[in-house]
Order: structure tokens, then C-alpha cells, then sequence
């Protein structure tokens, strides 16, 4: 049972690190790129992928972060039961669910924008860029959120010795 506990607790920190990584790129590299492109067509096409895409695995990595950290918390005998897991399980989830409650409204504006191909002639280069901004600081928050739970996840297995 002890390397069934090491092992949730490796998974669970690592797709944390993955995630917070994921997001990092996503707010410092990916959106600001997409924002040079020379026309809005294109940038409005790649938003909507690069929101679509990202929203997949970000819910797939908070998930199994998520899951994996509390699983560990629930097979961990009681006496050696660290609260950590649970506090960096929540951060995890706080992450995932960034994506569900910010991302609700812009990713309807990006996704109806987006698969209307006769409305694609019709896009304004400058609500493509608000929405590229309001995604680039939910992506920031994601990075804190997730970033914050990744320290305590390391900090809490070489606290354990896991």
C-alpha cells in the first residue's frame, strides 16, 4: 500500500507541474504570438483552436491531478494522513475549475465566432484581441493557481520522503 500511496502522490504532483507548465506557456508565449498574426480571420480561427485545445488538456491534467493527490490522501494510513494532499488536490481543482467557470462566456464568444464560416469575414481585429487578453490573464491566474499547488506538492513529498 505505501508505493500505491508514493505513486498518487507522483502522479498528482507531476500533472500539477504539467499543468501550471501548460498554462504558463499558454499566457507568456502562445496567446501573445497570436496576436501578431497579420489579419483577424486567422486570429480569430486560432484563438478558438488554442482555447479548444488547451481546455482539453487543462481539464485532463486538473482531473488527474486531482484525482490522484486525493486518492492518496484517502489510502494514506491515518496516523501519517498529511492535509497537504488535500490542500494541493483543492488547488488542482480550483485550477481545473478556473476553466470552467471564467472560460464559460469567452469560450462561447471564440467557439460561436469561430465555426460560423460565414461570419469569419466579419471579425473584428480588435474584439479578437480583447478576448486573446481576457484568455492570456485567465491563463496568468491558472499559472498562480496551479504553480502555487505545484510548490506545496513538492514541498509536501520531500517533506514525506516519498
Amino acid at each position: 500500500m505505501p508505493s500505491a500511496v508514493a505513486l498518487c502522490k507522483f502522479v498528482g504532483t507531476i500533472s500539477l507541474g504539467l499543468l501550471t507548465g501548460v498554462s504558463y506557456t499558454l499566457s507568456t508565449q502562445s496567446l501573445p504570438s497570436l496576436l501578431t498574426l497579420p489579419s483577424a480571420t486567422p486570429a480569430a480561427y486560432t484563438l478558438a483552436q488554442t482555447t479548444r485545445l488547451s481546455t482539453l488538456h487543462i481539464r485532463t491534467l486538473s482531473t488527474l491531478s486531482t484525482l490522484s493527490l486525493a486518492l492518496a490522501f484517502y489510502l494514506s494510513p491515518s496516523r501519517v494522513r498529511h492535509p497537504y494532499l488535500l490542500w494541493t488536490a483543492l488547488a488542482a481543482s480550483a485550477s481545473g475549475g478556473l476553466n470552467l467557470a471564467m472560460d464559460k462566456r469567452l469560450k462561447r464568444r471564440v467557439v460561436k465566432g469561430a465555426e460560423d464560416e460565414e461570419d469569419m469575414d466579419d471579425v473584428n481585429g480588435e474584439q479578437v484581441e480583447k478576448r486573446a487578453r481576457e484568455q492570456q490573464w485567465i491563463e496568468f491566474v491558472r499559472t498562480g493557481v496551479s504553480g502555487l499547488g505545484f510548490v506545496m506538492g513538492v514541498v509536501g513529498l520531500w517533506g514525506d520522503g516519498a
